[in-house]
This record gives C-alpha cells, structure tokens and sequence, in this order.
C-alpha cells in the first residue's frame, strides 16, 4: 500500500487495485483536553475509538446507500479499524460541511450575541475550508462560485444532500433516545464527476446528547451499534 495522507485521526492509503484504504486511530479532536468535534487538534486517546468509529461509519454508510444517496464505501473491517473505499477528489483542498440541529461550538462564539447555547437551529448548512492555519473559516455560497471550488449548482446539490442524509442519521439517534445537535460531513466527486459522500459518519463528528449530557464517541458507538 501507499501512503497518501497521514492525517489527525486516520491515516489513508492507496490500495493495489486502485481502491483507498482509511486506517483509523483512537485519537480524537479535543480543545484544552476536553472533546470537541470542531477542533483542529487532537490531544485525547481513547482505547477502542477507532473500532468504534468503523462500526459507527459502516452502519451509517449500509442505511445511506439503502436510501438512494452515493457514497465512497465498499466494505469495512473494525478489528483492524479499516474501512475500504473508492477514491474520490475532494473540493479544492477540502471542505467540511456542519448540519445544525442546535447551536453549539463554534456556532456559539460567532453568533453567541444572538443564540444562547442549545437554541433550536432548522437543519442549519454550514460549510468551511479545511485549512488549520485559519482556523477553518467558514465560506458562502458565492465565495466557493468566485473561487472555482465549488459552483452554484454543486453547492445547492451539497446542501440538500446535507440536510436529507443528517436527517436520517438524526432519525437513527433517536430511537436511541439521543439528540444531534450538529454533525460533520465531507464530500467529494468520483471519477465519473458525480458528487458523493466519503469520509465517516462516526461520534467523532458530532455532538450528540443523552439526557442533557453530551455523549464521548466511545459511549455513543455503544449505544448505537452495540
């Protein structure tokens, strides 16, 4: 195999046959030692979170594909924390886009002057650069247009892509008695330019609440897939 990408959380590799290879580690994003799935940094280990988040990811992907919605996922193996999939070009040199179900993060400290935390969001689409060096800012519609990253018709397509695929993710949770607040997702274009899902759908990506307390990704993946 080929190192592509040594990244915070997973590593990625080119397979032989032309496939890409996620080999997850048990580090997870934290501010100041506690988690937080909007960091750009990691500083905690937990024991099992790469499993986890394979487990997570694959049970997530299976219901996707069943809806009708494209994805980069072929198969997955937890015990080793790999999870095999097609390679797709990410938009430009990343994107990350955040549904928001309830304020929280970084939502609050840009806009705490008017939401208070937990304030009731309408699937809010959110979208930011992956770059660490800025903090991961956000980025309008317009300015991805402007920019060549992403057009007008993409972005409409992302967005409500977005908004449908979140919703069943928040469906999941519920039956479990768990509220999203927010979830993090990436996309990509395949070879033939379409747009799909790639990355993880995992508890390191969202903020998710049992009772009123947040739930560490380790103890979400229990509740969900056991």
């Amino acid at each position: 195999m080929k190192l592509l990408f040594e990244g915070k959380t997973k590593d990625v590799y080119e397979n032989d046959d032309g496939n890409y290879l996620l080999k997850f580690k048990d580090d997870v994003t934290c501010t100041e030692g506690v988690f937080d799935p909007g960091a750009n940094a990691t500083g905690i280990k937990i024991d099992g979170m790469g499993k986890g988040a394979i487990r997570m990811t694959e049970y997530f992907y299976k219901i996707i594909d069943a809806a009708g919605y494209p994805t980069h996922f072929i198969s997955a193996d937890a015990e080793k924390s790999e999870l095999t999939v097609k390679p797709a070009a990410i938009f430009g040199k990343g994107l990350e886009v955040i549904c928001r179900y309830k304020a929280a993060g970084s939502f609050l400290k840009r806009y705490g002057a008017y939401a208070e935390e937990g304030r009731p969001l309408d699937a809010f689409v959110e979208i930011t650069l992956k770059d660490d060096q800025r903090g991961d800012p956000p980025i309008t519609k317009d300015a991805l247009d402007m920019l060549g990253i992403l057009t007008s018709e993409e972005y409409e397509i992302l967005k409500d892509s977005t908004q449908k695929i979140c919703g069943i993710v928040k469906c999941e949770l519920s039956k479990k008695s768990i509220e999203l607040y927010d979830i993090k997702l990436e996309f990509g274009r395949d070879k033939n330019g379409q747009i799909i899902l790639i990355d993880e759908i995992s508890g390191g990506n969202m903020r998710a609440y049992k009772d009123g307390k947040i739930l560490n990704p380790l103890d979400l993946a229990e509740l969900i897939v056991g």
